[in-house]
């Protein structure tokens, strides 16, 4: 959520830098504005009635002692009458800060100046790749068949036991999916991050900090009953840890990372580019998340890219980087690379991973601050990465490592599995 402060301060900037996302951003910054300086009015009227009837309380209790009695009871139907104000002026001031809260809710987050212009994907920057895309036999199978032919995960028994979107891993399967699961954390947490075992359900609250409510609260599963929502990403919780924290500038950098099963509904989600794992419901991911001096904060997203290179060139995928145009960007992101892997079975770029800088975006719904070296307190910067999201790198390995005789497994992740290939 975007301060006041600082739509106040950058009005003309923000509405520009906005239009790159493709919305004109004019009335709602505009109302904003005017919202905190109608909400600031009321806060002063309330004050100065408060004052007045606190001074006036002061006044009758000086004429009681002084045995002035009709004088203090004139004096206390007047503050009765400034009771009422106050209770009216009360209601007023809540009125107007839900308003505008609600307003604020609803503006995105300030695009980077560098992030293009554009309104699809297809208006992504390419700014990396690496990887020669392998030369696949004649009769190489796309990942979904290949989970059939060699008996690794069947979509057809997580559709007969939940529905469309929940795949069972079995055998050989199951144990790649753990030792992807495992390697990720071990490689995360051999570059810093410390591990966390988070919910997978969260409270409005925790939605509400890091973004997700009230945007996207139409792919989220919600538990009614209790008012709690399954977590799309591991984000969600993790960043909440933070909530309602005042930090100090020593303890930052904080860095966290943490395996979860991810739950999306994906509504509208149909057809054959969501085949087989390209799309499910329930999936594993293992996460990264900062929080950052803002100072350093694209520094850190600068590493955190270069860290999720490491691993992808450790597996031995193809893979490029893309920087997300506006049009394409997160609700509360500024700054966004995707990483993709090419799927060479389906000849199409799978996206595996998704790195974000929030800036203070997050920070302040979740009131993240740190006191800073003269004792002011900060809203700290966030960020957030994939590192990585499995159903699609499985989908990669299957593809684009087959062969005739089997599925070899990368190098790096045999000690993982106890085999180095599925046939």
């Amino acid at each position: 959520m975007l301060q006041v402060a600082f739509l106040r301060a950058h009005k003309e900037d923000i509405i520009n830098r906005l239009q790159k996302r493709n919305i004109d951003a004019s009335e709602m910054v505009n109302n904003a504005i005017l919202f905190d300086e109608e909400r600031r009015a009321l806060q002063t009227k309330l004050d100065n009635v408060k004052a007045e009837s606190n001074s006036i309380s002061k006044e009758i209790g000086i004429l009681f002692k002084s045995g002035e009695v009709q004088k203090a009871n004139v004096l206390k139907e007047k503050t009765t009458q400034l009771k009422e104000d106050t209770k009216e002026l009360e209601q007023e001031l809540n009125a107007k800060v839900e308003a505008l809260n609600n307003l604020l809710y609803t503006i995105p987050n300030v695009p980077n100046i560098i992030v293009p212009s554009g309104n699809t994907d297809e208006d992504n920057e390419e700014v990396y790749r690496e990887g020669d895309i392998p030369t696949l036999f004649d009769g190489a199978l796309p990942h979904w068949e290949l989970a059939k032919k060699y008996d690794i995960i069947d979509f057809e028994l997580g559709n007969k036991i939940t529905g469309a979107g929940f795949p069972v891993y079995k055998g050989k399967g199951a144990k790649l999916q753990r030792a992807l699961i495992t390697y990720f954390l071990d490689r995360n947490t051999e570059a810093g991050y410390t591990e966390y075992q988070v919910p997978h359900l969260v409270n409005e609250a925790s939605g509400f900090g890091t973004g997700q409510l009230p945007d996207k609260e139409g792919q989220m599963y919600h538990v009614t009953a209790d008012n709690l929502y399954l977590i799309p990403t591991a984000e969600v919780p993790a960043t909440n840890i933070f909530r309602n924290t005042i930090l100090t500038e020593s303890d930052l950098p904080i860095s966290v990372t943490g395996y979860t099963p991810c739950f999306r509904r994906e509504a509208g989600s149909y057809g054959a580019h969501v085949r087989g794992l390209n799309r499910l419901h329930q999936f594993d991911k293992v996460e990264i998340l900062r929080v950052e001096h803002p100072n350093n904060s694209y520094n850190a997203l600068d590493g955190m890219v270069e860290h999720v290179k490491g691993i992808l060139k450790e597996l031995k995928l193809p893979y490029r980087i893309l920087r997300l145009c506006g049009g394409d960007l997160g609700f509360t992101s500024a700054l966004t690379y995707d990483f993709e892997v090419f799927s060479t079975a389906q000849d199409r770029w799978l996206e595996i991973s998704s790195v974000s800088n929030f800036e203070t975006f997050q920070a302040n719904r979740l009131k993240l601050r740190f006191k800073n070296n003269e004792g002011k307190n900060e809203l700290c910067h966030t960020l957030n990465g994939s590192s990585l999201a499995l159903p699609r790198v499985l989908a990669g390995i299957l593809e684009n490592c087959q062969t005739e005789n089997g599925i070899k497994i990368p190098e790096v992740l045999v000690p993982y599995t106890g085999f180095d290939i599925i046939s």
